[in-house]
């Protein structure tokens, strides 16, 4: 079964070229296979690895355009203010991410 965490606290940045970063808490074990699943609402996933994703909620309306504008993203995990991990996810469109939660 798939476990599925509430991110509390991201942030979301794009630097001059529409490039996406996101920074969120580490995890344990590492990514395999990571996506980033996105409807352009205020909700979206991140697949870690076949046992967990994490899922952000109230996504900033200013954030949702350049979010659907990339086809990929460096997430970047954060533990004690230092990088634990950094990756680079393709992000999926779908039609409504909220249907995956369930």
């Amino acid at each position: 079964m798939k476990k599925i965490e509430q991110e509390s606290r991201y942030d979301i940045l794009q630097n001059d070229a529409g490039e996406i970063l996101i920074i969120i808490n580490s995890r344990a074990g590492g990514p395999e296979n990571p996506r980033f699943v996105y409807d352009g609402g205020t909700t979206a996933l991140l697949y870690r690895n076949k046992d967990g994703a994490v899922i952000f909620k109230n996504i900033a309306k200013d954030a949702r355009l350049p979010l659907k504008a990339v086809s990929s993203m460096l997430i970047v995990e954060v533990e004690n203010e230092d990088v634990a991990r950094e990756y680079v996810v393709p992000v999926r469109i779908v039609k409504d991410v909220k249907a995956l939660i369930k």
